[in-house]
């Protein structure tokens, strides 16, 4: 398992492997003394090809995200919300997938999403918060100001998401 740095200050691109042999895999999902970091704990969602979740955030209880495929395939994207830092209202993406072993750091701060590009997409998020439904808020998928390329047009939301807001029109 090895840590790699971004441009964003705190999140890091975690690169595993997975160890095969004739009866599958076996990989090592996350380690705390490595990340540094605690996990109060975990949450799972199965998604679609096409089902786009995102973009979220917890304001008032903001969320360190540890996220890993366990099968399936994702383009993750996080926007840096952290007002005084030098990369906010930029984003960054990346595939994570079961085959690929990686997953992502995303520190408290940014707003996260992710699309499903299998047709089965299973996703573990490891959250250093716990779930604060009054604190939760969105920005839309296909903000303009963002230029965020999805690699798709339309996307499969969930209701909430469809009525999720502009970056600029939040207050951070």
């Amino acid at each position: 398992m090895r840590i790699i740095k971004t441009k964003f200050k705190d999140l890091v691109i975690i690169d595993s492997k997975n160890f095969y042999d004739n009866r599958g895999y076996f990989r090592e999902i996350l380690v705390e003394k490595i990340i540094k970091k605690k996990f109060k704990f975990n949450v799972v969602s199965n998604s679609k090809k096409n089902v786009l979740r995102g973009l979220h955030m917890q304001k008032n209880f903001p969320q360190g995200k540890y996220v890993s495929v366990l099968k399936g395939s994702i383009l993750d994207v996080v926007v840096d919300c952290r007002k005084n830092s030098k990369t906010f209202g930029k984003h960054f993406k990346i595939i994570i997938s079961d085959k690929n072993a990686k997953s992502i750091y995303v520190p408290p701060g940014f707003i996260h999403g992710f699309v499903g590009l299998k047709k089965e997409n299973l996703v573990l998020y490891s959250c250093t918060q716990y779930r604060n439904k009054d604190s939760e808020f969105g920005v839309i998928w296909n903000d303009k100001d963002l230029k965020i390329n999805w690699g798709i047009k339309k996307p499969i939301l969930s209701l909430k998401d469809k009525k999720n807001v502009r970056f600029n029109d939040i207050k951070f």
